[in-house]
């Protein structure tokens, strides 16, 4: 498939957006920067037990040193990714270099469980080597999946950059905004009609579930829809500041 293909899905709040899929080389990339990283780790842990020496050092710790050293090597190989796709909005190192990011099918962050079942079968996507069968599956596939991707039901998408307005700046609103009654007391939001609202309200309940770019890019469509429908908003605001300030100013006129 072409490097930037995309795909459309349909939100709660009738709207559609496009996901841009990420392709082979970008994921390539990201996959060659995480394992050196991972590497690096390994390697610097082999150093500091001794390992690479023939032996671990310390005497009379050598069991504990080998035994803290398998463990970790796991965590290194397995919980990696699961600890950066979860806590990180689903980018690793190597995925925020090369642009891309973990989703859901429906544009949301990944989960734990997603997760874990993403990178359990990484281990059927490395085989017979260097993730041949995980290649096969990204070419071959609809929508750019590797194996681990279908069976957790996840997707890798490529990020958004540039430009006023960007998607990219809702990254950094992760929590709710307060609009105050008397911010929103000059403006006339009577054309707004009360389906509409209920939309607004619909994407406000639920926006803290949705990864950054499908939020961002559904409160900047909601706002060109509805905010020429609002007469004395300032210019140029947080489109989820207006969206909050239709509903602060509806309820106050109520």
């Amino acid at each position: 498939m072409l490097l930037d293909d995309s795909i459309t899905i349909s939100t709660p709040e009738g709207i559609e957006i496009d996901l841009v899929l990420a392709g082979l080389g970008s994921r390539f990339l990201a996959t060659l920067l995480d394992t050196l990283i991972q590497a690096g780790v390994i390697v610097a842990l082999a150093v500091a037990l001794g390992v690479l020496g023939g032996g671990f050092a310390g005497e009379g710790a050598g069991g504990w040193a080998e035994a803290f050293f398998y463990l970790s090597v796991f965590l290194v190989v397995f919980g990696y990714h699961v600890a950066f796709e979860t806590l990180v909005s689903g980018r690793s190192p190597g995925k925020r270099a090369a642009g891309i990011r973990v989703v859901r099918l429906g544009g949301e962050p990944v989960g734990f469980l997603a997760s874990v079942i993403r990178n359990t079968v990484r281990l059927l996507d490395f085989l017979p080597f260097l993730y041949g069968t995980g290649m096969v599956a990204i070419v071959a596939s609809e929508k750019n999946q590797r194996v681990g991707d279908i069976a957790a039901g996840t997707l890798v998408v490529r990020e958004r950059s540039g430009g006023v307005g960007n998607p990219a700046q809702v990254a950094l609103w992760t929590s709710s905004i307060t609009v105050t009654s008397e911010a929103v007391a000059t403006w006339d939001v009577s054309a707004i009609t009360a389906d509409e609202l209920r939309v607004i309200r619909h994407f406000l309940d639920r926006r803290l579930q949705l990864a950054w770019d499908p939020r961002a890019r559904l409160a900047w469509e909601l706002v060109s829809r509805l905010g020429p429908k609002v007469a004395g908003a300032p210019a140029n605001v947080h489109p989820e500041y207006l969206l909050e300030g239709i509903v602060v100013a509806k309820a106050a006129r109520s």
